[in-house]
């Protein structure tokens, strides 16, 4: 998601007037009637090519969505008071448009129709408790956030960039030790072109797969897999050296001492293979770390390191 603009409507008393509403690949036979109230009242329409055509046949004005997303925002922001929509896929406030809306439009003037996510709908349609499952996206990520989710046993639900994901992903599980796990690509669901295929990550060789697609995958690891520990000291092994490296375990003392919470920042100067801010970031997903290093060729290792290890947002001053 790009940068949000740093204009933000101040809270006031304005009437609700941004309507955020999830449209499915059913189109507006999906909509319920406050939704489609919504739409039909609105004097501009956002969304995606494929939304507003799902949406059509459209009266009012319409904006697709540029690149990047954050160009739209002023159009919408400067219509305050006058009724507005954004069309969202599925339910907006996960990992959807809505919730970047809802850090510059206060909540009191956002009214929202979210339908079933593809994570709700994937579940449905396996079987799966979806508060036991693990739900990620890689779209507009790098494919290695999924590193650290891969554990014996695991059931994730991923949102592809594209149609290549798929086959990427199932490549990737093949090289850390996970080929016989379970992929399987549900694409376009709740609309008249959903499709099942499953396959092994070792021969997944599905092709022309829908760029609207949901990977579940059922993860199961080798003995000799790459399994990313939950507790701190990762193997030496694993990281690029040239000889500069925290040792396994006085990583995990080090760790162990900064006592990690969730969200925190951590500057590690003279970051050498980079594994301590690397094994930070490990410790919750929403923790970061900058590692400085005067030496370009280490930073460009700590780069390799981080993406293998599965925390490529790991920055490198």
């Amino acid at each position: 998601m790009a940068a949000l603009s740093p204009e933000v409507l101040p809270v006031s008393s304005v009437a609700p007037w941004l309507a955020v509403v999830g449209i499915g690949e059913d189109g507006r036979a999906g909509l319920s009637p406050a939704a489609s109230a919504a739409l039909d009242g609105a004097g501009l329409v956002i969304g995606g090519r494929r939304h507003l055509e799902l949406a059509g046949p459209l009266s009012a004005e319409t904006l697709a969505w540029p690149s990047p997303l954050s160009d739209a925002y002023p159009a919408i922001l400067a219509r305050r008071g006058q009724p507005t929509c954004v069309l969202a896929t599925g339910d907006p406030f996960h990992y959807g448009v809505g919730a970047e809306l809802a850090r510059l439009v206060p909540a009191g003037e956002i009214v929202a129709y979210p339908q079933p996510s593809a994570f709700s709908l994937a579940a449905a349609r396996l079987g799966w408790p979806l508060a036991e499952v693990a739900c990620l996206t890689l779209h507009g990520r790098a494919l290695e956030r999924v590193i650290p989710h891969l554990q014996p046993g695991a059931r994730l639900l991923v949102l592809s960039w594209d149609g290549s994901t798929p086959k990427k992903l199932a490549a990737l599980m093949s090289e850390r030790g996970f080929a016989r796990s379970r992929l399987t690509v549900l694409e376009a669901m709740g609309g008249p072109r959903e499709r099942r295929r499953t396959g092994l990550a070792a021969t997944f060789s599905q092709d022309e797969i829908d760029p609207l697609n949901t990977i579940a995958v059922e993860v199961v690891a080798e003995p000799d897999a790459r399994v990313i520990p939950l507790s701190p000291g990762l193997d030496d092994a694993w990281f690029e050296s040239d000889g500069q490296l925290t040792k396994a375990e006085i990583r995990a003392v080090t760790l162990s001492a900064l006592r990690p919470r969730a969200g925190q920042l951590l500057w590690d100067v003279g970051a050498g293979s980079g594994s301590i801010g690397i094994e930070w970031c490990l410790r919750h997903p929403a923790n970061r770390a900058v590692a400085i290093e005067a030496r370009e060729e280490r930073a460009g290792r700590i780069r390799r390191n981080a993406r293998a290890l599965g925390v490529p947002d790991l920055q490198v001053v």
